[in-house]
Order: structure tokens, then sequence, then C-alpha cells
């Protein structure tokens, strides 16, 4: 096996759990997969119903638009793990689903139709930029993806400390019930994974969840009410339920943006054979990665299923455990699609608190900006360029996001791309300064 099928050296050979292809039994593999599908099912139904309430949908809409993202996140997914010929799916451990981004930004200047449409063209644009990732990725040496990398774990903070506060925009948002909820879960899963052996520690953030699960539904945070009036099955229909629109304006935004989401795609991957593989990806690897991100776009794009990405909280839980064995992931593709089949499971999933999904998440968040920070020492000594590099690409990147209205008076794509995408702004200044900033001296020179 080769490693542009993601077969790395396994971290403990005696366990099929760290090995890519290894037979794991399903007690072993149950835990590890349910950790993916909790950390991934808020990012898969979020964005569906956040893009339902900005383009005014009825509940029959709303419900079919969150099956269809559950069902895209499983076959996304599925695709990932076992590519079709060597152009479509990566190979890696990589959980794939509807993203927060696209969709959110889209929805809030056009209508659904037109997310679609322009969806399809955008498909085909991730598909072109990956067909092109070999001359490309020299732009990307380890110092800059590492730097993408920091910038999309900073990035990730605000939503977990907003989700521990209890959700943005909640009537109890910051109340003390909240936080002590988030605390209780979050030092729960900071005590299995330091303190804990076996499978106490492999799993450290799903037992911090059910953990504070309890602890909420002990004190009334959960609510059942979506459960009851979930039906038991039914079955997404095709792109009439929406219709396809094309709008010139829609079509550049969503272009500019999946170029943006191709590079957090780079940089996940990258983070993900790094984090648990101890290695960077091969070119195959991060084509067949873009490239399937596109072709599901374009497919999800003609049955109403929103773009996908990959979800960087499952890279974190990769890069935290070291578990890659590919059918803890197809465990998890399985589950979310059955969710998808079934309203009533995935309603069940939904009920989940923020308080519990922030404190579990922020400890994973910030493995992935440390994966960042590795990758920036792996490349070198860190010398006045490379702190220049790093530095400034994170100020500018971070920073634009984080100062509301900086660029109002600049097109409303500048605002999307790089007022809400800190990777994208970081990306991009660290290519520039990498580009025209003097080299460093071979030492072996001096």
């Amino acid at each position: 096996m080769s490693k542009a099928q993601g077969v790395s050296k396994p971290v403990a050979a005696a366990d099929p759990l760290f090995q890519w292809k290894a037979k794991a039994s399903l007690p072993k593999i149950l835990p590890m997969g349910m950790q993916h599908v909790v950390a991934a099912v808020v990012s898969t139904v979020g964005p569906a119903l956040m893009v339902s309430k900005n383009c005014g949908l009825d509940d029959a809409t709303t419900t079919l638009l969150v099956q269809m993202a559950l069902l895209m996140t499983a076959f996304s997914t599925i695709l990932m793990l076992f590519p079709v010929t060597k152009y479509i799916g990566s190979g890696l451990p990589v959980i794939m689903g509807v993203g927060f981004t696209i969709p959110t930004l889209m929805s809030k200047t056009f209508t659904l139709p037109e997310i679609l449409g322009a969806q399809i063209i955008a498909g085909v644009v991730a598909i072109l930029f990956g067909l092109c990732i070999k001359p490309i990725r020299k732009l990307f040496p380890p110092l800059v993806t590492g730097t993408v990398i920091l910038a999309v774990g900073m990035n990730l903070y605000p939503v977990a400390i907003k989700y521990m506060a209890g959700g943005a925009g909640t009537p109890d948002f910051s109340s003390p019930k909240n936080w002590g909820v988030a605390i209780f879960t979050f030092a729960l899963a900071l005590a299995f994974q330091n303190f804990g052996k076996g499978f106490l520690k492999l799993g450290a953030v799903l037992w911090g969840l059910v953990g504070g699960y309890l602890l909420a539904l002990l004190l009334g945070m959960v609510d059942f009410s979506s459960v009851g009036g979930a039906g038991w099955f039914a079955v997404a229909t095709p792109v009439k339920s929406f219709g396809l629109e094309f709008n010139g304006s829609a079509i550049l935004a969503m272009a500019i943006l999946y170029i943006a989401n191709s590079l957090q795609t780079i940089g996940d991957i990258s983070s993900t054979t790094m984090g648990g593989m101890e290695r960077m990806p091969t070119d195959q690897e991060l084509q067949g990665g873009i490239i399937s991100q596109g072709v599901t776009s374009v497919i999800g794009a003609l049955f109403g299923g929103l773009s996908t990405c990959s979800y960087s909280q499952n890279v974190g839980i990769v890069t935290m455990n070291k578990v890659i064995n590919r059918s803890v992931f197809a465990f998890a593709a399985v589950v979310l699609g059955v969710a998808g089949l079934v309203p009533k499971f995935s309603a069940v999933l939904t009920t989940i608190p923020n308080a519990v999904l922030g404190g579990a998440t922020i400890s994973v968040f910030s493995i992935i900006a440390m994966t960042g920070v590795n990758m920036i020492v792996s490349a070198g000594p860190f010398t006045m360029r490379n702190r220049t590099i790093v530095g400034l690409a994170a100020a500018l990147g971070i920073g634009v996001t984080m100062a509301p209205g900086c660029l109002e008076l600049f097109p409303m794509w500048v605002q999307n791309v790089f007022g809400s995408f800190a990777p994208v702004g970081a990306a991009v200044v660290a290519v520039i300064l990498n580009l025209i900033l003097p080299k460093d001296p071979d030492p072996e020179t001096k």
C-alpha cells in the first residue's frame, strides 16, 4: 500500500484503530465513530437551518433541506474515504459535509434556487482547481500551510466560545448555567484526555459530551419537542422541490468562496496527515480531496444538498486521538446517512445543548491551531523572515474578521471572502510574503 492510499506508519501497530485499513471490532469502532458524528452533526444541520431562516422557507422545505444536508455529508465522506479512480477522493480519514460559511453568506443575499445554481458552476471551479493542484502546491509549503491551519483553529475559537455561552442570539446567552455546563463538559473531556487510559482517553471528547449532556438534562436544558413531531422515515426528493437559477453575481461570489474553501481543505487535509499520520499529504491526496469536494457540491445542488467542505472540528479529533481506521469514519458516515433518512433520529442528535458542544469542541479547536504551530516549527528555524510571514498573515487574516465594517466600502464579494473567513486572508498574505521576501541564507554556506 502506498502513501497515496492514506497509509502511514501506525502510532500503535498492535491496535487496528491506528491503522488505515486494519479490521477493527464494532465495540472499538462505535465510540470512536459516534464521537465524529456528534462533532459533525451541528455543522451539518446548522447551515441548513440558517439558510432556511435567511431564505424564508416553509417547514416542509426546511425538513427536506436538513435531510439532504445529512445525506450529502454521508455521501461526501464515503467518497473521500473510498476514492473513485485516482482523481475523486483522497483516501484519508477526513469527514466532509455541508459547511457553515458559504451557505450562510450566500443566503443573506440570494435565494435558494440561485444558491444551488451557483453551486453547480462553483463546484466545477473547485474541480479545475484540484486538477491544477500540483503546480499550485509549491505556493503552499509547510510554513504557509501551517499558518493557514493556525488561522483555521483561531478562527474557530469564537464559535466555540459563543456555543459555551449558550449560542449567540438565544434568550439565555452568557448565563451562568450555560457557562457552568460548558466548563463541566470541557473539564471532563480534559480529564479523560490527560488522565484516562485506553478508550477513556481515545474517546475523551465523546465522554465529555455525554457527561455534559446528562448534566444539562438534569438542569432542564434539553428540549425534546422537535423529536416528538419528527417522522420515522422520509426520502428526499430531487431538484424539482427547490429549483435552479443561474445568477451572475451569485456565481462569481460562490466561485471565489469555493477557491477559498479549497484552501481550507488543503489545510485540513494537511492537518490530518500531520497530526494523525506524521507526514505531509501527497499531491494525489490533495487533488482527490478537492475534486471530490467539487463533485459532491455539483451532485448535491441537483438534490438540494448545500455546498460541502472538510470539517475542521473532526480533523481536530484525529490530531488529538490519532485514530485513523477507515471503518471508524465509514461508520460515522452511515450514522449520519441514517439520520438523513430518519428525521426522528436526526432530531435527537440536534437536542445537544449549545453549551455542551462548546465545552467539548474548544479543546478540539485548540488542537487544530497547535497543529498549525507544529507545522510552522517543522518548516525550519523560526527566523525573522518566518516570524514576519506567520505574524503578519495571522494578524491581517484574523484581524480583518474581528473588525466588523472595516471592508464595508469594498465590493460585497471582498467583504464576504476576506471579512468573514480568516484563513483566506491569512493564506493570501502568507503566499505573497513567502514569494517576495528574500530567502534566509543556507547555514552551511555561511
